[in-house]
């Protein structure tokens, strides 16, 4: 009974994201697979945060979360990571109003957060606060790249690089373990019961890496070389780590890159966090709204 009570509240809550004068916005960056320490630097770099926070209207309302994403997402290093470090923010800077910005598998920990209330005793705030999710490539449907990873034969162990080796949350990518999450575990994917806010995906279609097009590089060009090899594993339409249909199955698409990118540029999992092709500026003009 107190379940379905709270989330009564939850869906209340969810229908009720109105922005007024009073609203203090805060946004937080959510990394993805790895143990981060410095994510600011090692993994979004501060030209697309100081871009994003500057549509705030205080710039200062924002925070780089460093979790340990190697772990399954419920995990206390993870999940129980994330709820800590929102917590402190929200609290720390009165946030009434709370947009996340994961890349990859954050959209996964997230989604724990928003799809187990009861799980642990600070999710219930943090969803009453929050207004939505840019999710950027995330990876709802799992990839063939954990698969492969798991399997273990030469050229996939080499795929380490990009996932980090034989890490819990790469297990937790596996395809057909996604499938098994999604259907009991996770809310927001076809069948499921809705998320509590807005779960909104950009996805990547394509991998560039002509050494002779600047926009190669941008992101770093040797990933993108990397990430144009891995898409033999994966289907036509992908962004070299993940396939569309993946990075489409939870929540709504809120635009595939090409539709809003600068120039149509595709982009590739290296560059959906980073600041290409104007996606920071994108990201920047939706924040407040």
């Amino acid at each position: 009974m107190k379940g379905k009570w709270l989330w009564a509240g939850l869906a209340l809550a969810a229908t009720s994201t109105a922005v007024n004068a009073a609203d203090v916005v805060g946004v937080a960056f959510v990394h993805g697979t790895g143990k981060q320490t410095n994510a600011l630097a090692d993994y979004w770099q501060p030209d697309i945060v100081n871009t994003v926070r500057a549509g705030l209207p205080n710039s200062a309302n924002y925070t780089v979360i460093n979790c340990d994403f190697t772990q399954y997402m419920w995990k206390p290093d993870a999940a129980g990571c994330l709820a800590g470090q929102l917590t402190s923010f929200i609290n720390s800077r009165g946030i009434t109003k709370l947009v996340v910005i994961t890349h990859s598998n954050g959209g996964n920990v997230m989604r724990w957060i928003m799809s187990n209330p009861t799980w642990d005793s600070r999710y219930p705030a943090i969803i009453t606060r929050l207004h939505k999710v840019n999710a950027l490539a995330p990876s709802s449907a799992g990839t063939p790249l954990a698969d492969a990873v798991m399997n273990g034969n030469v050229f996939e162990q080499a795929l380490g690089w990009l996932l980090g080796y034989e890490s819990d949350a790469v297990r937790m990518q596996q395809v057909s373990w996604m499938a098994t999450y999604n259907a009991n575990n996770l809310y927001g994917t076809a069948g499921r019961p809705a998320l509590p806010k807005p779960f909104r995906a950009v996805v990547g279609t394509e991998v560039e890496s002509s050494p002779f097009d600047s926009d190669s590089y941008c992101g770093g060009y040797a990933q993108n070389v990397g990430l144009e090899a891995t898409q033999n594993w994966l289907a036509s339409c992908s962004d070299g780590f993940l396939n569309c249909s993946s990075q489409s199955a939870a929540g709504s698409v809120w635009f595939r890159d090409v539709s809003r990118t600068r120039d149509a540029e595709p982009l590739s999992h290296a560059q959906s966090r980073r600041n290409c092709f104007n996606l920071d500026t994108i990201l920047r003009a939706d924040v407040n709204l």
